[in-house]
């Protein structure tokens, strides 16, 4: 069974108020996508990992959110991000309550980050 983080909760609790509810809806999005997988703090920030290799972070900042996955679950879903509103960076995507990532968007780029980590 997947290690549960008390610190993810506690990183939600210290988030703007009004981004908790959609970093908890990610947090069970995510957890459901990778139901093996292990919460675990790193950087500073809420993730999830398997096999001790980190599929992906979250975190929330004053004017947004983001979600942080390998290069190419990022690039491989480039056209879907842009088409979605989202701005992306090499390895992050930043999203607003306003401007959530879908979830079969989510999905894809989950499941693109497995299979380029190998895990």
């Amino acid at each position: 069974m997947a290690r549960v983080s008390s610190a993810h909760d506690e990183y939600i609790a210290r988030a703007p108020e009004r981004f908790r509810p959609i970093l908890r809806e990610l947090r069970g999005c995510v957890a459901a996508a990778l139901p093996e997988a292990d919460e675990v703090m790193g950087y500073g920030m809420p993730g999830f990992s398997i096999a001790g290799v980190t599929v992906v972070g979250y975190a929330a900042f004053s004017r947004q959110c983001g979600l942080y996955l390998p290069a190419e679950a990022i690039t491989g879903q480039a056209e879907s991000l842009t088409a979605a509103g989202l701005k992306r960076s090499k390895t992050g995507v930043t999203f607003t309550v306003a401007r959530p990532i879908p979830d079969d968007l989510l999905d894809r780029l989950l499941r693109s980050a497995r299979r380029h980590l190998g895990v």
